[in-house]
């Protein structure tokens, strides 16, 4: 039977908080909610335990679940910047919007943003092997979306008729990894070292859980998703800045 426990962070420190926290995950607690959130930075970092849920209703501060690894967060609220930051493993669902640098160098596991983010989402992911770290947003996405991204998914879907990427530098840098938009993507706004190809069948196929799984947190009906046509975003190169430097 899990067992549960209920902290009001109203007024509370990022550092007392974060300390009951971790006793509470140590003492065996699987379930903890917490109220009243309003901008406590660093929320589940480097917390460990596969079986944890932590609802939070308010929004956190930075760098959200920083190190994570195992854990699910549930956000009723938006989030501050680089929620995800070098993530190991488990699943941040974001029942809003985020800011900045989601998904910062991310290595495993799945973050959710329910609505948009900001600028730099998903910059340095990578992976390795069987970790394989996915980010999908719901809404829109800023400039330099996937930038330096060596490994993992970046999924956008432009959801309740906005446009999923408008502004430059998608994919600068991308030397891994893949990015699927939903609709089509301007050419004048990928960046240095991103190609973009309509997906194919067998591609869209290959996200479809994903793309289920995210619908299922939120309450939505993946399939008009699904049957919408995607564009791809890959690396054109594997040293995309080669031409930067000088080779003796």
């Amino acid at each position: 039977m899990a067992r549960s426990v209920r902290i009001d962070a109203r007024q509370i420190h990022y550092t007392p908080l974060n300390q009951m926290i971790r006793k509470a995950v140590a003492e065996g607690i699987t379930e903890i909610v917490i109220d009243n959130v309003l901008g406590q930075r660093f929320i589940a970092d480097g917390l460990r335990g596969a079986g944890v849920t932590i609802t939070i209703n308010g929004v956190p501060g930075g760098d959200l679940g920083m190190f994570m690894s195992g854990p699910t967060l549930i956000i009723n609220g938006n989030a501050d910047h680089a929620p995800g930051n070098t993530m190991d493993r488990g699943c941040i669902v974001i029942h809003g919007s985020a800011g900045d640098a989601v998904a910062h160098s991310m290595r495993g596991g799945r973050v959710y943003v329910r609505d948009n983010i900001g600028y730099r989402g998903g910059i340095h992911m990578k992976q390795y092997m069987e970790k394989r770290p996915i980010l999908v947003v719901g809404g829109s996405a800023q400039a330099f979306l996937g930038e330096y991204m060596a490994g993992g998914l970046l999924i956008v879907l432009g959801l309740n008729g906005v446009v999923p990427l408008s502004e430059r530098g998608i994919g600068s840098g991308i030397h891994g990894g893949e990015i699927f938009v939903r609709g089509n993507v301007n050419d004048s706004i990928l960046g240095v070292g991103a190609k973009q190809k309509p997906a194919t069948d067998d591609e869209k196929h290959t996200i479809a859980p994903i793309v289920k799984d995210f619908a299922s947190k939120f309450g939505l009906d993946p399939e008009p998703l699904l049957a919408s046509d995607f564009t791809r975003i890959s690396p054109a190169s594997a040293r995309p800045f080669a031409n930067k430097y000088t080779w003796e």
